[in-house]
């Protein structure tokens, strides 16, 4: 037997179902608090009501909010399919719902991109493949005999693949000179948590600065082998729960992020500490304990080719960067989709001019009267961004009677502490220039002087 035929019969070992459940239970919960949280803060109106134009992807122009009513009717859609998916209601149509409403909404502004957002999509389309409702759901109330109690190993697999592919690819990224060798931008952002209680003192240490640095970069690289190892497991859990609380702590900006990732890594726990999980809610889930139900999907070999061929898209997309000129944060080309998480601190300004062609005359553009404060902010720093920007305003001031207005633009960007320096070649008419995956020759090289 070849390695490959043994490892295609390890994936379809019968495990026991309960991480596949504890993690769609945790998964819906998190959801519907991320969407009430999103709700509560008013962001449903000021990212996707508010603003007069939005950044949408390469290939995606067709995709456009809804109006005020109906940007918060797919929110409520989003949070009734969250419920669902937590308590095993209808699943498939609940996880499928949930998948391309969140992910349509995540497609409306590139501006408003975050490797979480893209997590929750990518881990929500596993999903539908997964028999995650049929086991302490209402589904199976419903309909007892869709019960299952056993799974192929592949499908809890599926899960663990996808969080070992975020943090190994975010540790790697760490590997660059700037995180290790500088200590950046951990030496910028550290000395403004300097309130906190009894540790502030310690952020305007340099070797502060490195510690974290290093050890964000060990923990990313190694933590799910310790996760896998059962002997180490517990220890690493509770450096999960240390360091995404700590990240939650000194970098609140960065969301919901932590606390799925500490919710998340529970499916590395073994099926019996799943079931008494689960019976700590339902005592009956231990009569379950030594019964055999096997789940056996109708089209396994076409699920598992499909899924074999999703990992391997995602292990080369973060490696597409490679195609491009240039040092990849300063770019950016090849950035977005890579699980390069927090890894630098990137400010630009942005002023733009609208020429006349025939008459030479200038206006300068007033980037508030078209973008919104965040909007501006990641715009300011993102070439695919600037060019969007460029031809919208293009479209705008031909609306306004301007013939043939060309798009100038003067971009300053500091990178990580080095000094500002220009982004952009500023004589370039971006109004002629196209949107596409290829590199764009007006950026200009990074001045790497500190």
């Amino acid at each position: 037997m070849t390695a490959i035929n043994k490892a295609i019969k390890w994936i379809q070992l019968p495990v026991s179902v309960a991480p596949l459940i504890t993690f769609r239970i945790l998964f819906g919960s998190m959801m519907l608090l991320s969407t009430i949280r999103f709700w509560l803060n008013g962001w449903i109106t000021t990212q996707y009501v508010t603003p007069k134009y939005h950044f949408t992807f390469i290939g995606f122009n067709w995709v456009q909010p809804l109006d005020n009513v109906g940007m918060h009717l797919i929110f409520v859609c989003i949070a009734i399919s969250a419920f669902a998916i937590a308590i095993g209601f209808w699943y498939r149509f609940a996880i499928i719902t949930f998948f391309l409403l969140f992910t349509y909404v995540e497609l409306i502004d590139v501006t408003y991109y975050l490797n979480h957002y893209y997590f929750i999509s990518v881990v929500s389309f596993i999903m539908i493949w997964l028999p995650a409702g049929r086991f302490f759901s209402i589904d199976v109330k419903l309909n007892p005999t869709i019960q299952v109690t056993e799974v192929p190993r592949w499908t809890v697999g599926a899960i663990r693949l996808q969080l070992a592919i975020v943090y190994i690819f975010a540790g790697l990224a760490k590997l660059n000179p700037d995180w290790l060798l500088q200590a950046q931008p951990m030496k910028i952002w550290l000395p403004t948590k300097s309130h906190l209680p009894i540790i502030g003192d310690l952020m305007y240490k340099e070797w502060m600065a490195y510690l974290f640095s290093w050890f964000g970069a060990f923990y990313d690289l190694f933590i799910v082998f310790f996760l896998i190892n059962r002997k180490t497991r517990f220890i690493a859990y509770l450096v999960v729960l240390v360091f995404h609380i700590a990240t939650a702590i000194f970098f609140p900006a960065i969301g919901m992020f932590p606390y799925i990732m500490v919710v998340s890594t529970l499916i590395f726990f073994s099926g019996s500490f799943h079931l008494k999980l689960l019976g700590f809610f339902n005592r009956s889930v231990h009569d379950f304990k030594n019964r055999h139900i096997l789940y056996k999907p109708v089209s396994k070999k076409n699920i598992l080719t499909f899924l074999g061929i999703f990992f391997i898209v995602q292990i080369i997309i973060p490696f597409r960067y490679l195609a491009y000129p240039g040092p990849l944060f300063w770019t950016e080309e090849g950035y977005r989709f890579s699980w390069r998480v927090m890894l630098m601190e990137k400010v630009g300004t942005a002023t733009f001019y609208v020429r006349e062609k025939a008459t030479g005359k200038t206006y300068e553009v007033n980037n508030t009267a078209f973008l919104s404060t965040q909007q501006e902010k990641m715009m300011a720093t993102q070439p695919d961004l600037i060019l969007r920007y460029a031809h919208y305003l293009n479209h705008i001031y031909t609306q306004k009677g301007i013939k043939q207005p060309q798009v100038y633009a003067q971009i300053y960007v500091t990178l990580n502490g080095h000094r500002s320096a220009a982004f952009i070649d500023s004589n370039i008419d971006l109004a002629s220039q196209s949107l596409s995956f290829k590199h764009y020759k007006w950026i200009l090289p990074f001045n790497s002087k500190p």
